[in-house]
């Protein structure tokens, strides 16, 4: 009974370190993504930022990413201005500087957006 108990201790250890390993794999992935956007991108995180407060007065950042989205690289921001509810996501082109999108995003729209993405093979 008792070599039971260790059997199935070392199974979920193994499983337990198996999962940290796969995790840390994706975050360094991650991070090496996102070197490679960060010099792709012809402008500073700190310009795109100033450009996506200029379009939503009284707004403050909540979150941002650099990303590919459609085969454009943008800054996301997601806004939030005091007293409305829900997000102002702005979009900043990181090569041009320029808005390519802004919309308002509802609690819904905005809980929608964060689940992760899952990519089919």
């Amino acid at each position: 009974m008792r070599t039971v108990s260790y059997v199935a201790l070392v199974a979920a250890m193994l499983t337990i370190g198996t999962a940290a390993s796969a995790s840390a794999q994706a975050a360094k992935k991650e991070a090496t993504s996102q070197a490679i956007l960060r010099k792709e991108a012809k402008i500073a995180e700190a310009d795109a930022r100033k450009t996506a407060l200029g379009a939503v007065p009284g707004g403050k950042v909540q979150s941002h990413e650099l990303e590919r989205e459609n085969g454009r690289l943008i800054y996301s921001y997601d806004i939030k201005v005091a007293g409305k509810s829900g997000v102002e996501e702005v979009n900043v082109d990181a090569k041009t500087g320029q808005i390519v999108a802004h919309e308002h995003e509802d609690a819904k729209a905005e809980a929608k957006e964060k689940k992760p993405e899952t990519t089919k093979p």
